[in-house]
């Protein structure tokens, strides 16, 4: 990733790839519950809103009308990018968005297309995100945790960065 990005397009360059997110919400008995959600954006905009659909036949969408505090978690050991975001979940009744974020994975679960009844359009709103950046190969990491064993001091290892929606 380059140096001269946004922290936004740093952000969207890091979940762009993972094809699904953990959203995390609380249920009614304050307990954390934690559902995989495909994301549908092509891109994170200036409003920094992610996109998912869930299906009126779950109680999600019913919680996060309830309480819409969500964080969403996106993790890509491969490439070693984990992503941490906090934002406000609302279901979204705009039918262009769901005509304009459909496609033919979602119609697996959704037949009917974006029009379908049993379909709602949950928006996320960031409000802060958390990311880790593991540029190191795997060697130089081991190398770096056993010097950092030895002489007592923290490794630096990849980048971390917090970004304020």
């Amino acid at each position: 990733m380059s140096k001269d990005k946004t922290p936004h397009q740093r952000l969207w360059e890091m979940i762009k790839d993972i094809r699904f997110g953990m959203l995390t919400h609380r249920h009614g008995d304050g307990a954390l519950h934690a559902h995989p959600l495909t994301t549908l954006n092509q891109g994170l905009g200036e409003q920094a809103i992610l996109y998912f659909f869930i299906s009126r036949r779950t109680e999600l969408g019913q919680r996060l009308r309830m309480d819409g505090n969500v964080n969403v978690s996106y993790a890509d050991p491969h490439q070693d990018h984990y992503v941490s975001v906090s934002g406000q979940a609302t279901i979204s009744d705009d039918a262009d968005a769901r005509r304009r974020l459909f496609n033919p994975l979602a119609k697996a679960w959704f037949p009917g297309g974006p029009d379908d009844p049993e379909l709602e359009l949950v928006e996320v709103h960031i409000t802060h995100a958390e990311f880790w950046d593991i540029r190191e190969s795997k060697p130089t990491q081991l190398f770096k945790l056993a010097a950092a064993a030895v002489s007592g001091e923290r490794p630096t290892i990849g980048e971390h960065c917090e970004v304020l929606v």
